[in-house]
Formats: structure tokens, C-alpha cells, sequence
């Protein structure tokens, strides 16, 4: 019995570091970051049609959490699914893949 009760706090802490179950992560460019601590990420996939056979041009956008306003327009970011922040943002940012050249 005293073994089960010095491991429970380990397995304790071992469920609190463990990552939920799956979620989305995509890959967009940053259209708009005017909003306080919020970008709005455009993630454009290409699919075929099923009927041409053409490959289209689907666009959505995203409100994601920026939390220190570090992300600028035209950075393209990779953003992951996440609890409701907001009445909108269901996503955080989670990395930044690359920025525009600047001159």
C-alpha cells in the first residue's frame, strides 16, 4: 500500500503533462494582425474537382491566439486546434515557418 501512494503523485503529474487527443494542425499565411493578441490566418488547399478533374482553389480563414502580437502580415505560421477562446478563435498559433523577405 505504501508504494501505491508514493507513486500517485508521479502518476499524477504524468497525466498533467500528457497532450490531448488529436488535433488539426494547418499551415497559412497571416492576412490581417490589427486585432489585440488575434491574427487571421488564410489557408488555401487545392483539391481536385470531382467532376473536371481540375484542381481548385479553396481558401478559408482563421481567427488564431497570438499572445504577444509577434506574428506580421505575410508571415506563413503553422496554427493548431484549440479549446474556444473566444467567440470566434478556436486556434493558436504554434510556430512561425517562414516570413517575406524584407528589403
Amino acid at each position: 500500500m505504501a508504494t501505491n501512494e508514493a507513486n500517485a503523485p508521479a502518476a499524477q503529474a504524468e497525466t498533467a503533462a500528457k497532450p490531448h487527443g488529436f488535433r488539426r494542425k494547418l499551415v497559412g499565411r497571416v492576412k490581417s494582425n490589427k486585432q489585440d493578441k488575434t491574427v487571421v490566418v488564410e489557408v488555401v488547399r487545392n483539391s481536385p474537382d470531382p467532376m473536371y478533374k481540375k484542381y481548385v482553389r479553396a481558401r478559408e480563414r482563421y481567427k488564431a491566439h497570438d499572445e504577444k502580437n509577434e506574428y506580421k502580415v505575410g508571415d506563413r505560421v503553422e496554427i493548431q486546434e484549440h479549446r474556444p477562446i473566444s467567440r470566434e478563435k478556436r486556434w493558436i498559433v504554434t510556430k512561425l515557418i517562414s516570413r517575406p523577405v524584407e528589403e
